[in-house]
């Protein structure tokens, strides 16, 4: 079964930058897995700290598979540093 996920991720201000070249490296890095099939990511408009991905995986296992790689790893390295909160993640069924 498919698995959707929206992730909502704040970085601290003075952080923008380096994050949004973080996150773009991952969807680069994630659009090559054969079990993705959709890895969007989108900056706030009026909030630059603020982007949301939107995926879409073909199973649990191949997000957990996802989870793995060194370039999430990396993510969640630099996260605690410099993100505002922890990602919110929401999962969903197509309706």
């Amino acid at each position: 079964m498919k698995v959707y996920l929206t992730a909502i991720i704040k970085s601290k201000p003075e952080f923008t930058e380096e994050v949004k070249a973080v996150l773009q490296n991952m969807v680069i890095e994630s659009r090559k897995e054969a079990t993705c099939l959709r890895y969007d990511l989108h900056q706030g408009v009026e909030n630059k700290n603020q982007f949301v991905f939107w995926e879409i995986w073909e199973s649990k296992e191949a997000l957990e598979t996802h989870n793995q790689q060194p370039y999430i790893q990396a993510f969640r390295e630099m996260a605690a540093e410099k993100l505002e909160q922890a990602p919110v993640i929401s999962f969903a069924d197509r309706i």
